[in-house]
């Protein structure tokens, strides 16, 4: 993963509830057990959430978290800013130098400048709608292979 398991936590919670948009509210419990995340952790990183605007939280025996607006309409990008800040203007050298610019560029730090971009381009594109698709044609496809016998995960896990 390119950042923290804070933020792919987060992620995964956003496609959890992007998936279930148009059921109702959602318990950061159930979440967390669908993802294998820690509750106490999860709860916290929806807080996070919360105060970007990203979910709304809901209190008392009915409530339960939802997204604030559309799928459609939050990118990857604002999740993982949400979680891990905007970042820096100047970032640090791939490979630790104190002087890494473009005029002063260590041995990678031209490709790591594309590589850079072209992940910050595919964290803006894509939404969370297009990931909770992806993820549920993922799942079909999985159920399929495993039907099939294709796929054997005992053997996947093993190896």
């Amino acid at each position: 993963m390119l950042y923290s398991k804070s933020a792919e936590y987060a992620l995964q919670a956003m496609i959890y509830l992007a998936e279930n948009e148009n059921k109702g509210l959602s318990m950061v419990s159930s979440i967390a057990d669908a993802y294998d995340i820690p509750k106490h952790f999860l709860a916290k990183l929806v807080q996070t959430l919360t105060r970007h605007h990203l979910v709304k939280s809901y209190r008392g025996r009915n409530g339960g978290i939802k997204l604030a607006r559309s799928a459609a309409s939050i990118t990857m990008l604002q999740v993982v800013n949400a979680i891990e800040g905007v970042p820096p203007e100047h970032e640090m050298c791939v490979i630790g130098l104190d002087v890494c610019s473009e005029e002063v560029a260590c041995p990678l730090h031209n490709q790591w400048e594309q590589i850079k971009t072209l992940v910050k381009n595919s964290l803006h594109d894509k939404t969370l709608a297009e990931l909770a698709t992806g993820m549920s044609q993922k799942r079909e496809e999985l159920a399929t292979l495993l039907d099939s016998g294709e796929l054997d995960i005992n053997a996947q896990k093993s190896a």
